[in-house]
């Protein structure tokens, strides 16, 4: 019994879908804010010539306006040009963050549209249950992770100035244009390098979340069981909706009996009824069929009812394995058959 309580399974696709649903899905943020410090950072990289030419234009407009008396009309179209100025320059960067933001997250769980997760729950505002998620393990990892990135990123940002403080004398040598080169160089280095540490911290963050996220949603045999019943049906039930169909089934059978022009037997454990309407069927059908008990039980009815009974064990086995309620005979037992049902005609006058 302990068993069937442990949560030992892997989850099931359905619970996975029903997290899904709810909002419940492994997304490691460090990977999706590695994603938007590249895009940012080369976007800032080769954006920067394109913001260096709107300054320049943003300064000479500026500059017309320099011992301009101020009015209502060149308020208003100082702050139409710079909001128009500002909207140019920022645009383009915010629009590729969301763009980058909507990839780093589509690329890890896919795309995913529900409002559950911002809706407002009660429990959240539980005292007891705030103190429990402050103080909980997940809580506690996420702190130490945060702690070894800080210290980390530092270590590697304090190395890397350090080698550049080293290269400060040379300096004094170059010409200004070579000194802007060099702060270029070395703050793309020092960019690239941080972002090369944020990617080790978002891949092993990533790999982290997926395995926590199938650890929270592990199941015990016993749930496993409970969604078996809720999504295929009660075993139990079902089983007893078959043989209620199976009954149903017998009972049309049997009432078809009475319509038959012969039953054929082997004697005792077999029994097949045939009918031949010449206006309907383009060949005998089999309308009933059955062994043992069902085999006495179509006999019965049918000499209730003056169906002729014919002895043919070879026939009635081969009918009973090979066709089924409701179907012609194949041809291979035409012959068959039509002796029989013309000894039946005889034996009635109908021929």
């Amino acid at each position: 019994m302990a068993d069937d309580l442990e949560k030992t399974e892997e989850p099931t696709p359905k619970k996975i879908e029903d997290a899904r649903k709810e909002g419940n899905i492994a997304k490691s943020q460090d990977l999706s804010g590695f994603v938007v410090l590249m895009v940012a950072s080369i976007v800032l990289i080769f954006y920067l010539k394109y913001i260096i030419f709107y300054l320049e234009d943003i300064f000479k407009f500026y500059s017309f306006f320099i011992g301009v008396e101020l009015t209502k009309s060149t308020v208003f179209l100082l702050i139409v040009k710079t909001s128009f100025y500002v909207f140019v320059l920022l645009a383009p960067i915010f629009i590729a963050l969301i763009i980058a933001g909507i990839i780093a997250n589509v690329s890890q769980f896919g795309f995913l549209f529900t409002i559950k997760p911002i809706l407002p729950k009660f429990d959240k505002i539980n005292f007891v249950k705030g103190l429990k998620r402050i103080f909980s393990v997940k809580t506690l990892v996420e702190g130490i992770k945060t702690t070894l990135k800080t210290f980390i990123a530092f270590l590697v940002g304090f190395a890397l100035f350090y080698q550049f403080l080293k290269e400060l004398p040379k300096l004094e040598l170059m010409s200004f244009f070579e000194q802007l080169k060099w702060f270029s160089d070395k703050a793309a280095i020092l960019i690239f390098s941080m972002l090369g540490v944020f990617f080790v911290f978002g891949l092993i963050d990533f790999i982290y979340q997926k395995y926590s996220y199938k650890k929270s949603l592990r199941m015990s045999k016993q749930e496993i069981k409970d969604e078996f019943k809720q999504t295929e049906g009660n075993p139990e039930i079902k089983v007893k909706i078959r043989q209620l169909q199976r009954e149903m089934a017998k009972k049309r059978m049997i009432a078809e009996v009475p319509k038959a022009d012969v039953v054929i037997t082997n004697p005792t454990h077999y029994a097949v009824a045939i009918r031949y309407d010449k206006t309907k069927d383009e060949a005998p059908r089999v309308i009933a069929k059955g062994v043992d008990n069902l085999a006495l039980k179509i006999k019965e009815i049918a000499r209730e009812h003056g169906v002729m009974i014919v002895e043919n064990p070879p026939l009635a086995r081969e009918l009973y394995k090979s066709v089924d309620i409701d179907e012609v005979i194949p041809p291979k037992l035409y012959k068959a058959v039509a002796e029989v049902l013309a000894y039946v005609y005889r034996a009635k006058g109908r021929v």
